[in-house]
């Protein structure tokens, strides 16, 4: 049997590992500023095999929707996204809650709930044809070496063919067990908080509203998300046992649990789709920069999704990574730009980590007395407006230093 041929050799500024949404939107964000660009993702773009451009939702901030205005993919995702108006936020059992109005807060929504397959795919169209990027897709990284440098690869192909690689600046994009993390020697520490997130489409008796719930229940958080087709987003976290029982119910039984525990403020729940699920840990590696290294996305935290702030927090990442390389040309993994890029992010992402994880403890507390003050905490929060003021701020992805390309400004070119 003949050996597929070897590629000639490529010589890149940057070589992304990892074409899921954060690595896509890195390389879309680099594209056409005369960085050189090479981008590595396992699963071919556009075919159901690809896990993150898949049927599950993400709300958007609206740092994140300028953002992708920024890049010019809005205009595709605009058709398929419901605006987030009202987050309304309550425990199972209590009395109290506490309800936030984009309209009190001047501003038109807090954010766009939207399919990954709808940003997948507007994010690979912007690739398509995109001057001095490199796709190799379905391929693996292999061989990796960092030194002083450079970072060294080999890039095999789905077919068998191989290409060497030398980049500037390699970037671990590749989800919370990231290769490159592990490779460029970065620890991290990792807290299994023992639940599974089941997710699916439901469908109600009533329209949404253009309100978000978040409800927390006995087994863990229950976000409802509208969708712009009328029907609802579920992100139910529960105990592992429990999320197997959900999972094994029929649609009937499902939604019978769902309202049980929801309650009615979104109406009844009259359909359900396919549903799935996922473990639930809190990933964050000890340090984001090593030597010609770079970790962005769930390689570097990867959150609960209560509050819903991983995406847009590894879309930050992406953004003020493409804002380093592009504002500082020349060495695209010098040590002195991915110590600016790691200061840079580091307010955001603490901030961040804190906030969702405390938010988990917070409503996992089952001392006594803990719900009473949980739910008077409620009723005092809705009634502080400066409260409800610092929240949509940072829930809008604005809590601290902004990208550039959040800001609705230009990167510059090298």
């Amino acid at each position: 049997m003949t050996r597929p041929a070897a590629a000639p050799p490529l010589d890149v500024d940057v070589a992304i590992i990892g074409g899921g949404l954060v690595g896509a939107s890195l390389a879309a964000a680099l594209a056409g500023t005369g960085v050189r660009l090479l981008l590595v993702e396992s699963a071919p773009f556009g075919r159901s095999g690809q896990p993150s451009f898949d049927e599950r939702t993400t709300a958007l901030g609206n740092a994140s929707r300028r953002i992708f205005e920024s890049l010019g993919c809005w205009s595709a995702l605009a058709p398929e996204a419901a605006a987030i108006r009202v987050i309304h936020v309550s425990e199972a059992g209590r009395f109290g809650f506490a309800r936030l109005d984009a309209a009190e807060q001047g501003i038109d929504a807090f954010g766009y709930v939207v399919a990954n397959r709808a940003i997948g795919a507007a994010l690979w169209e912007r690739l398509r044809g995109a001057p001095d990027l490199t796709l190799r897709v379905p391929a693996r990284a292999e061989e990796v070496a960092i030194n002083a440098d450079t970072a060294e690869l080999t890039v095999a192909g789905e077919g068998g063919e191989r290409q060497r690689v030398t980049a500037r600046l390699l970037v671990g994009a590749d989800g919370a067990d990231s290769q490159i993390r592990a490779l460029a020697r970065i620890g991290a520490r990792v807290e299994d908080y023992d639940q599974v997130a089941v997710v699916a489409n439901v469908a109600a008796d009533r329209p949404h509203r253009d309100i978000a719930y978040e409800r927390f229940t006995r087994g863990g958080p229950l976000a409802v998300l509208p969708l712009h087709d009328g029907s609802l987003a579920v992100i139910w976290a529960r105990r592992p046992r429990e999320a197997q029982e959900l999972l094994a119910m029929d649609d009937a039984a499902y939604l019978s649990c769902l309202q049980r525990e929801f309650g009615w403020r979104a109406g009844r729940f009259v359909g359900a789709g396919r549903r799935g699920s996922y473990p639930l840990k809190l990933t964050r590696a000890t340090t984001t920069v090593a030597t010609r290294a770079v970790l962005i996305g769930n390689a570097a935290q990867a959150l609960h999704p209560v509050a819903g702030q991983g995406f847009n927090l590894g879309l930050r990442d992406a953004a003020m990574l493409a804002e380093a390389v592009t504002g500082a040309p020349g060495d695209a993994g010098s040590t002195e730009l991915l110590r600016r890029f790691e200061q840079w992010r580091s307010r955001d992402r603490s901030a961040l980590v804190r906030f969702t994880d405390g938010l988990v403890r917070l409503f996992a507390d089952t001392r006594p007395g803990a719900g009473l003050l949980r739910n008077l905490g409620l009723l005092m929060f809705d009634l502080l407006p400066p409260a409800k003021s610092a929240l949509a701020r940072v829930s809008a992805g604005f809590g601290g230093p902004a990208p550039r390309l959040a800001r609705g400004l230009p990167l510059k070119h090298v």
